[in-house]
């Protein structure tokens, strides 16, 4: 019996789909965003900042169309076919990483 997340019309929201982006872009933008600051000369904690200033803007807009806008009723896609989505995803996200850390390693 936990704070069910509720969009503008009142209804309840599924969550996951929220916190797996904000997750991901915490882990994403935090990891490398200092790096590659780094590697532009900017200070470590400015780089810091701006990739957690970042996090934060998309957590919002994340949390506005997962979650604010959102029509749990419209969900028409099968299991199956979500699947299939979220295992191409997967793939992107795991080239994402790879092409981010391409330029460190030597």
């Amino acid at each position: 019996m936990g704070l069910q997340p509720r969009n503008r019309e009142g209804r309840s929201v599924d969550p996951v789909p929220f916190l797996v982006v904000t997750g991901l872009a915490f882990m994403i933008l935090l990891s490398f965003g200092p790096l590659y600051g780094q590697a532009l000369g900017v200070a470590l904690e400015i780089a810091i900042g701006v990739s957690f200033g970042l996090f934060l803007v998309l957590s919002v807009a994340a949390y506005y169309w997962q979650v604010w806008t959102a029509r749990p009723a419209d969900v028409s896609a099968p299991a199956s076919v979500r699947g299939v989505r979220l295992f191409y995803l997967m793939a992107v996200l795991a080239a994402l990483g790879v092409v981010l850390a391409l330029p460190f390693l030597r």
